[in-house]
């Protein structure tokens, strides 16, 4: 099984990743609606991230 550390780090990488696709899209002048889609992906990871962090903290503390 994964440990919780290494899906706090997948979901903190994912973020990253997504992060710096949608900034590169955007520095290199490509498609707005491409940025659009990637910052939205980006928001829908943070708030996965932040729930599985919530509940890796909750599951240690119990």
């Amino acid at each position: 099984m994964i440990s919780s550390n290494a899906l706090v780090l997948v979901a903190c990488v994912a973020v990253a990743v997504i992060l710096l696709l949608g900034l590169v899209n955007m520095m290199r002048g490509g498609s707005p609606n491409l940025s659009q889609k990637l910052m939205r992906l980006r928001v829908l990871l943070q708030f996965v991230a932040i729930i599985l962090i919530m509940g890796v903290v909750w599951w240690r503390s119990a």
